[in-house]
């Protein structure tokens, strides 16, 4: 397989294996798999911080409830006295984000195609590639978390200016700005789709391109660190700050 072909390969999405439900083939591919995976670790996350909460904090609780005063911090900085109502959103978001951004970082699983290089046997013949990458490198998840964005966004308007103050604020500061002010509710959402995607692909294809360059030696692991990890964390928080951003003009 030339470089090109590998590339096409690992970006693509692939079938894991098929749901029969009354007749109907539901394929399930690999970045769904990823995604059950990331949000079992988030729950998983909130059981384990929030389990016997006490009044004066200590051990896991104080990493918590520093992640939540980051949180509010964040969101009263952009929402002001608002910020209570999309704490709980923009947290869950920002944190299944971070987790899905970099989850390729903690990709343990080796290939099919790794295993028979490893130890010449062909394992799993019959059953597909899958390895754990970034589900934010396939356009359809990024499309979704940005149209959930814009519908928070509509809803919020909606909330704090009623249905009929919301219509009226396409009519300013003057009535012939409204074919742009609806324009902008299509271009926001494909911003940061677009923005999300491909930032993760882009990072994800150079770091194919590493591996592939130094063979599996300790120089991938110092770019991940960037790549994988840093990276991920921040285009993370750039889709919150830009959803809590895009909210606080729709409740001004």
């Amino acid at each position: 397989m030339d470089l090109g072909k590998y590339l096409s390969h690992v970006m693509e999405s692939h079938v894991v294996f098929s749901l029969n439900i009354f007749g109907v083939e539901i394929p399930i591919f690999d970045t769904i798999i990823v995604m059950w995976i990331v949000m079992a670790i988030v729950i998983g996350l909130a059981l384990y911080f929030t389990r016997n909460l006490k009044q004066v904090p200590e051990g896991r609780q104080n990493l918590i409830e520093l992640y939540i005063e980051f949180v509010t911090n964040f969101t009263k900085s952009t929402l002001g006295h608002h910020a209570k109502y999309f704490v709980p959103y923009f947290g869950t978001v920002l944190l299944f984000l971070a987790i899905a951004n970099a989850v390729s970082i903690f990709s343990i699983i080796p290939s099919g195609e790794q295993l028979y290089h490893l130890t010449g046997i062909k394992f799993f013949e019959h059953i597909p590639e899958f390895e754990i990458r970034p589900p934010t490198k396939d356009i359809n998840v990024t499309v979704c978390m940005a149209i959930m964005s814009i519908i928070l966004v509509i809803g919020a308007g909606i909330r704090f200016k009623t249905f009929k103050g919301f219509l009226k604020s396409f009519l300013e500061p003057v009535p012939i700005i409204l074919p742009f002010k609806i324009l902008d509710y299509f271009i926001r959402p494909l911003s940061l789709s677009l923005r999300l995607f491909g930032n993760i692909l882009g990072a994800f294809i150079v770091m194919e391109l590493i591996y592939l360059a130094s063979n599996g030696f300790v120089i991938p692991a110092v770019f991940s660190l960037y790549f994988d990890l840093f990276d991920g964390l921040l285009q993370a928080y750039i889709f919150v700050f830009l959803t809590s951003i895009y909210v606080a003009e729709a409740i001004e």
